[in-house]
């Protein structure tokens, strides 16, 4: 099991929260008792001119993770490791009679100071019309390499690079370390893989707004609660992230307003959280072990 990761102390946030100390990283037991936090959250997915309900399951979790290839390191033997902090979130609903399925993982570094961003995004979109698949990989710590797979004749098969910039994906995983660590301001910010997906989007950066207040409104309850907000002008979106204000920066809900197909009308995507538990799911896979679905409510 790994030990307290300490990056050392350059400033402090006054909002007169109880937030860590900018540049902390401190991973404690809660990172390190051999589990996963495994979240489910009430969806309600702005799709098609309406807003459709679904369950979205979002797992933490940390592991080893080769950072030449870029996978899981499952042998050790080689010394291109380090220790990082895994999303997981799988998304579901459905439109009228057919299923949408929507498969995020991001791969974080806990070490900040020499692994400054991601090292790895892949995303996937699944309904009845085809399959689209995005991956990012970084390179040289600098650019990100991406490949993109698509069902559709527009999009095809496209292999690229970006120049560096920060990813959205990304920040449920550095919200969750130090949301101090997070990006302030106007920055280039490349959207979600599943939201590029969903809207054919170019894959590139795009300029956004960015801002970190205490939450102030009345959808999510819980006390001392903060917000994290970006809107992107020039796609018309924002998404409002709401968690707690001490770690481990438990996260409440989000709302995310963009352009509905078709009408192009703003509607709202939201998703409130229903149930938390700690659990080594991984060793958790037989028939009896289905009760802890019915405990966490999935469905």
């Amino acid at each position: 099991m790994k030990t307290l990761i300490y990056i050392p102390i350059l400033s402090l946030f006054a909002l007169g929260t109880t937030f860590a100390q900018k540049n902390n990283v401190a991973v404690d037991s809660y990172w390190s008792q051999g589990k996963a936090e495994v979240n489910v959250y009430k969806v309600s997915q702005n799709r098609y001119q309406e807003n459709h309900s679904g369950q979205l399951v979002s797992v933490f979790v940390t592991e080893d993770f080769l950072t030449n290839k870029q996978v899981k390191n499952e042998y050790y033997v080689s010394e291109n490791s380090t220790w990082i902090l895994k999303n997981i979130q799988l998304k579901k609903f459905t439109t009228g009679v057919y299923d949408y399925s929507l498969f995020n993982s991001v791969f974080t570094p806990i070490d900040r100071s020499n692994f400054p961003k991601s090292l790895k995004v892949s995303a996937s979109s699944q309904e009845w019309c085809g399959t689209i698949y995005t991956q990012f990989n970084l390179i040289l710590n600098s650019d990100y390499k991406v490949e993109h797979r698509s069902y559709f004749e527009k999009e095809g098969d496209i292999a690229t690079r970006i120049k560096s910039s920060y990813l959205e994906d990304e920040v449920f995983t550095v919200l969750r370390m130090n949301p101090l660590l997070l990006p302030l301001g106007t920055v280039q910010l490349i959207p979600p893989a599943n939201y590029i997906q969903l809207k054919h989007l170019q894959i590139q950066s795009y300029k956004a707004f960015t801002s970190l207040i205490p939450y102030t409104k009345k959808e999510l309850s819980g006390s001392n609660l903060m917000e994290y907000k970006i809107v992107y002008p020039q796609l018309k979106r924002s998404i409002n992230i709401v968690f707690e204000n001490k770690a481990p920066y438990k996260i409440m809900g989000w709302f995310e307003k963009f352009p509905s197909s078709f009408d192009g009308k703003l509607r709202t995507t939201s998703v409130i959280l229903k149930t938390q538990k700690m659990l080594p799911y991984w060793k958790q896979n037989s028939l009896k072990d289905k009760k802890l679905r019915e405990e966490l409510g999935l469905h």
